[in-house]
């Protein structure tokens, strides 16, 4: 136990685990240990016990093949050390895209109250005079270098630029949307989500999170409690309107798995794609996280969407969401748009079904060309991530801005992990003639902070055996958005014919130790959110043995 602590430590206090995902190797979470200790002395004062937790820390820049592959290592590290340890409740800390996700579904599968701390995004940078987005000006400045408008130097310049103080991207990414969907769930104090990293107001939050959490456990407030079917239909509401990033999809489901609730991929499209678009961020707008708070922030979005939000669902106030709005003024009306007069009327994610995708597919029509929401074209098929790098920019490349790209072997089980690659760059021979979008296919994910007529989260995948393995380069793909509908134009017989490509089986991952063998043989698809089958629902605190 903690050092030096008074037998009065342990007289009946409620004792709290602040389970931080700091590390110096993940840039995003390196400021949570001061967050921490603002949220233990809010626990000291509240009349709790702070007891520092260590989690595994996910940094999205650093590690590889992806930090997804991890992301359902460090919940059950989560749900296993909440119950093996005296705890009574935990205070979450969480910044980059992974760890938020992986805290609640932990927090969820163990049942203790708990309460998250995002740890904010980074401060706006400037580059030229211009204001740069996380992710989304590399994406944009990379092809500027492919087309030769702008010099590799000043490329490796502009990092400096854009990274200019602790914090996630600031763009509405994966980490800037989990944060604020963790409050649209009800698991954060009112008004935490989008603090940016360096203001001294995160501390204030993170200080009064922590006297909250005793009371919490008080109370016997517990995630089940707060996380119900309305709670994840309200965080769908909030991820269309803010133009959030389309891997909240597959946290969610996962969380949901966690709670025992019946979510599933369809709800996203019945509950938000004809919600309208309030927020203009990067990638589907222009400003960043730092002009979104002082806009007015979440509690200006919630104001707005007051009339679409499930009122039951409660937040760890105890209180119902709605009746934690403040007046929520919109300060900037450039940057946080009206219900009535939106930045676009219906901008959620939309999901696809078909042939091709038979459980399942997502885009995000906000981040996409218009033009290309309807679309019939020939296949490009690559078989692999390596394979589309080794070929893509090749003179020899049998490609028009009509052909679909179609990256196959990037799902849970044949990468393994999902990673972040379906925002294929556009071909290097259509780049010189000015071509920005293409519709590609992916049975990966693409990165929040990214931008394209993308179809992503194909189900079943490549490596499980799903129809994507079977397209071959020249057949006929076509898109229609507004009908929600991925097809190939092949008759079911003969689809159903061929057999899986030989180079794709090649291309899968085939692992034969540790925690990779351990997740192919027990990862699910994308449509449920890609957990371990035998970690759904939720277990309860109660230790099954007792050795002390």
């Amino acid at each position: 136990m903690r050092r030096g602590n008074p037998d009065s430590a342990f007289d009946g206090r409620p004792q709290i685990a602040i389970i931080n995902t700091a590390s110096d190797l993940a840039p995003c979470n390196s400021h949570l240990d001061e967050v921490a200790q603002s949220v233990e002395n809010g626990i000291w004062e509240a009349g709790g016990v702070p007891l520092n937790l260590p989690m595994i820390s996910l940094g999205e820049t650093q590690m590889r093949p992806t930090a997804m592959l991890w992301r359902n290592m460090a919940a059950m590290a989560t749900e296993e050390l909440m119950r093996a340890n005296p705890i009574d409740g935990a205070v979450l800390l969480g910044g980059c895209d992974k760890t938020i996700p992986a805290l609640l579904m932990g927090a969820s599968s163990v049942n203790l109250p708990s309460i998250v701390v995002p740890g904010g995004p980074m401060l706006t940078g400037t580059f030229r005079g211009s204001p740069l987005g996380c992710g989304t000006d590399v994406w944009r400045m990379s092809e500027q270098v492919r087309a030769g408008l702008l010099s590799k130097a000043k490329f490796l310049d502009s990092e400096s630029a854009m990274i200019r103080s602790r914090g996630h991207c600031n763009t509405m990414g994966t980490a800037s949307t989990m944060g604020i969907l963790a409050e649209a769930l009800g698991m954060t104090l009112p008004g935490v989500a989008g603090t940016p990293a360096p203001d001294s107001r995160l501390l204030q939050a993170a200080h009064n999170s922590g006297r909250r959490i005793v009371e919490m456990v008080t109370a016997d407030l517990k995630p089940t409690d707060i996380m119900t079917k309305a709670s994840f239909e309200n965080a769908i509401i909030t991820l269309a309107s803010i133009g959030g990033s389309t891997n909240a999809v597959v946290h969610l489901l996962a969380i949901a798995g966690r709670l025992g609730l019946d979510l599933t991929l369809n709800d996203f499209d019945r509950v938000g794609s004809r919600i309208p678009l309030l927020v203009n961020l990067q990638p589907a707008g222009k400003y960043l996280m730092e002009d979104f708070y002082r806009a007015g922030g979440l509690g200006a979005v919630f104001r707005q969407l007051s009339q679409v939000l499930n009122s039951e669902a409660i937040t760890v106030t105890g209180k119902s969401i709605t009746s934690t709005i403040d007046d929520g003024e919109i300060f900037d009306p450039e940057v946080i748009k009206t219900f009535d007069a939106p930045l676009q009327k219906e901008a959620g994610i939309a999901v696809l079904h078909g042939n091709i995708a038979p459980l399942g597919a997502v885009i995000k029509p906000s981040a996409a060309s218009p033009a290309l929401l309807k679309h019939s074209g020939p296949a490009l098929v690559f078989e692999s991530y390596e394979d589309f790098h080794a070929r893509i920019d090749s003179d020899d490349l049998d490609v028009t801005a009509d052909s679909v790209l179609v990256l196959r072997g990037c799902g849970p089980k044949g990468y393994p992990g999902m990673p972040e690659v379906a925002n294929m760059k556009i071909p290097g021979k259509l780049v010189e003639l000015g071509v920005t979008d293409m519709v590609r296919i992916c049975d990966g994910r693409m990165s929040g902070t990214a931008y394209g007529t993308v179809i992503l989260h194909v189900a079943p995948e490549s490596a499980a055996g799903g129809p994507l393995s079977k397209i071959k380069s020249g057949d006929i793909i076509e898109l229609d958005v507004p009908a929600r509908t991925i097809n190939v134009k092949l008759s079911d017989t003969e689809l159903n014919s061929r057999p899986v490509s030989a180079l794709t089986e090649n291309a899968y991952a085939r692992p034969d130790r540790g925690w990779q063998r351990l997740y192919i043989d027990h990862v699910m698809q994308a449509d449920t959110g890609a957990d371990l089958d035998f970690l759904v629902g939720t277990s309860g605190s109660d230790v099954t043995r007792e050795s002390h």
